[in-house]
């Protein structure tokens, strides 16, 4: 699987020889620069461009081109190489032809692959403008390991400025020299190639254009069904900034449009090939429906293809449930103008003609109803076989806590497209279950409501009941979240001021995979939210200052996420502030709050809490009909996720991790 990297964000290499592949919708040329650990270049000789295209483990292009393949061998580095970055610069900018611009052309995409050709780590540079010359990406040594870090920083003083950035004592004459052979090669540069045709459709008939789980917002009059907004707020914004669609994230299927069929190809990827079909569905029996199959949706990998398939499940359900609400609502419109026409007339409302034309309405009427209810029966039970396939075939990140893939569970080496928050289902079709996926990395942080409620099967919960059961289902959410990132590339920290969840956060704190002890009183609560708000200001002027390595040494790169419990006890004003402050500038720099709270009690806080509690994507620990579908009216029932009962699954997928975190800090 490949990790879809974002800026600033780092990946694990388990290959030491690779391959650089740059697509870019015009020419430019490539370099690779090596330094040492402090980012320095030693000199010209540590720089592999046109002009002297080979160095120790590097190889790069020789002329100008729209694609590169750059060959890099890490075990062919010196121990005074300690990164090597990757950098593209336009040919345009320096007096050749086209443009002289990134932000005027098509965002560069790159990936990192094994000689085989599989992709292991992928990055498109968006946000350039005026700069003609950027640093791609990085490979960097540490603890004795390779990685992969995604850094898009762009100069647009051209490759002179990028290299006296880094330390070149030579860096105008270094640049002029590959500015020279830039233009000796120009003759020969590769012009982009054609863009390539849509990957098509899903198998299935594809419904009316909805939102896509990653967009947040319907498209003004465009029909049909949208992911519900959580927390009853209209959905809108784009990624997880506003109340979020049920698969949340920032990339994904996308709608065309002009209200055709949904597009699931990748809007930037460029490739050298297709990818391989989707497996093809068992023949059919004569008058039946075709065998659902796992992974039928397009994708790059199988992966990606059974995140669309549980998307378009969800989309079909949408759609089928309402078409049949809006049946129903038409037969009822229908009986009652027949009614009131057949009742408008004095004579006819007593008697044998009153009484057959009201039973002639009411069996109009029902015979629309079964007929909707026909179709939407046919439609479920397909979506209930195709359940039946996908369900097994799901990898740890979107299977349920009972799925048979957890007994094999191993600490995966990449972060996965997304991973499962729990079940939605609709009251017409209790039989189905549609995965909620939330896309990864984390955008938006998680309100765990432990407010008393009346549960949907009648029986009512009290509010002890309610804070154990929010504190459970809080830490299945973090040991799913620590389950599917690498070692060490997810930390969990926990507030507990009274000491409330020792019980529920037994299976963190006795595997240890905690960053600490949860902290415990106001002076923990100030001493962990200091030190988070903290790390924030410092990632922030580090990327600001375009220097995302000047952080100070031994720093924490991981993804960081703080679960609170016991809210508002043991906080004061100041503290709330910095809840919000983490709520609204941590998710960009990898740090993500999730609140475990009573609504009511936390009111007191008034117009401090009310910002926090938009912010945050609510979730409850029993199921409840709380997500709103602005656009088509459904009440979307949220299940949340739970381990078997009795079940070490949560203890054992966490020793796992906490063994593989040891390992990699040796």
């Amino acid at each position: 699987m490949t990790a879809e990297l974002v800026r600033g964000q780092n990946h694990p290499l388990s290959q030491s020889r690779l391959e650089i592949r740059i697509s870019a919708g015009t020419p430019v040329a490539a370099a690779a620069a090596l330094s040492d650990e402090n980012g320095r270049i030693h000199g010209t000789e540590w720089v592999a461009h046109p002009g002297a295209p080979v160095q120790p483990g590097l190889e790069v292009s020789r002329q100008a081109a729209a694609d590169h393949r750059l060959a890099v061998d890490l075990d062919a580095m010196t121990e005074a190489v300690h990164r090597v970055s990757v950098l593209l610069a336009l040919p345009a900018a320096n007096g050749g032809a086209g443009p002289a611009r990134f932000g005027a052309v098509a965002a560069p995409f790159v990936a990192v692959t094994g000689l085989d050709g599989t992709e292991v780590a992928s990055y498109t540079i968006t946000g350039l403008d005026l700069e003609s010359a950027v640093v791609a990406l990085e490979l960097y040594r540490r603890q004795g390991a390779w990685k992969v870090r995604a850094v898009g920083q762009g100069y647009a003083g051209g490759l002179a400025e990028l290299f006296a950035d880094q330390g070149l004592s030579e860096a105008a004459q270094l640049a002029a020299g590959i500015d020279e052979a830039v233009a000796r090669g120009l003759a020969r540069s590769v012009q982009a190639p054609p863009p390539r045709t849509s990957e098509g459709d899903r198998s299935r008939q594809a419904a009316a254009p909805a939102v896509g789980p990653d967009q947040g917002a319907a498209p003004q009059g465009a029909p049909g069904p949208v992911p519900p907004a959580y927390g009853g707020q209209p959905a809108g914004g784009q990624g997880q900034g506003g109340p979020q669609p049920a698969y949340g994230g920032a990339t994904g299927p996308h709608a065309s449009a002009g209200g055709g069929p949904v597009d699931y190809s990748h809007p930037r990827r460029q490739t050298s090939a297709p990818p391989p079909p989707p497996p093809a569905a068992p023949p059919a029996q004569p008058g039946q429906p075709t065998r659902p199959v796992a992974g039928d949706a397009t994708g790059w990998s199988m992966e990606e293809r059974l995140y669309n398939q549980v998307w378009g499940m969800f989309e079909d359900l949408a759609r089928t449930a309402a078409a049949y609400r809006s049946a129903v609502d038409f037969a009822e419109s229908r009986m009652d103008k027949e009614l009131e026409q057949a009742l408008s007339d004095p004579r006819s409302r007593i008697g044998g003609q009153g009484d057959a034309a009201r039973e002639a309405a009411r069996a109009r009427y029902t015979q629309l109803v079964d007929q909707a209810r026909a179709s939407l029966d046919r439609d479920v039970a397909q979506l209930v076989a195709e359940s039946e396939v996908v369900e097994p075939a799901l990898p740890p990140a979107f299977a349920r806590w009972d799925n048979p893939c957890w007994h094999a569970y191993r600490v995966p080496m990449e972060i996965p497209m997304a991973l499962r928050l729990g079940d939605l289902r609709l009251p017409e079709a209790e039989s189905i279950r549609i995965p909620m996926l939330l896309r990864l990395p984390l955008e938006r942080g998680l309100w765990i409501d432990s407010g008393r409620t009346d549960s949907l099967d009648g029986s009512f919960t009290d509010s002890h009941d309610m804070r154990r059961l929010a504190m459970d289902t809080a830490v299945a959410h973090a040991a799913r979240l620590l389950a599917v990132y690498p070692a060490g590339e997810f930390t969990v920290h926990v507030v507990d001021p009274a000491g409330s969840g020792a019980q529920a956060l037994a299976p963190l704190t006795q595997t240890g995979v905690l960053a600490g002890p949860p902290a415990q009183g106001a002076a923990g609560v100030t001493e962990v939210l200091a030190r988070l708000t903290q790390r924030v200001d410092l990632v922030q002027m580090a990327l600001r200052g375009g220097a995302p390595d000047a952080l100070p040494p031994g720093f924490d790169t991981s993804q960081q996420l703080l679960i609170v419990n016991d809210f508002p006890h043991g906080f004061d004003d100041r503290a709330v502030n910095q809840l919000r402050y983490l709520v609204d500038e941590g998710p960009s720099v990898g740090v993500h709050l999730m609140m475990v709270a009573d609504r009511e009690e936390s009111a007191g806080y008034g117009p401090l809490l009310d910002p926090l509690w938009r912010a945050l994507l609510r979730l409850t620990p029993v199921p409840d009909d709380h997500l709103a579908d602005p656009w088509v009216g459904h009440a979307w029932t949220y299940e949340p996720p739970a381990a078997p009962h009795g079940s070490e699954v949560l203890r054992t997928v966490l020793t796992q991790v906490a063994e593989a975190r040891r390992t990699w800090n040796r």
